[in-house]
């Protein structure tokens, strides 16, 4: 489960053998979620504070992960990508 990213307590990650739609999971303290790539439809829960981080991230770097997702459906290793500073 290849880490793609930690900030502020926040860590994301990617699956190799995932299923669609494209996704991503978080980790933030004892919550986890889902939340899609695209449209950002969470499944779990984060505190609102976590999730609006997430959101802003997700936002500046959409294509960064969907490059990922293409990698992993390869079978191909993901890239870092930048924290939210």
């Amino acid at each position: 489960m290849p880490e793609i990213s930690r900030f502020y307590g926040i860590i994301i990650y990617m699956y190799v053998s995932e299923h669609n739609p494209p996704h991503f999971h978080v980790w933030y303290e004892n919550y986890k979620a889902e939340i899609t790539i695209e449209d950002g439809i969470i499944t779990g829960t984060l505190p609102r504070r976590a999730l609006n981080l997430v959101y802003e991230w997700l936002d500046l770097h959409k294509d960064e992960l969907m490059n990922n997702w293409n990698k992993l459906v390869n079978f191909e290793k993901p890239d870092k990508i930048e924290p939210l500073q």
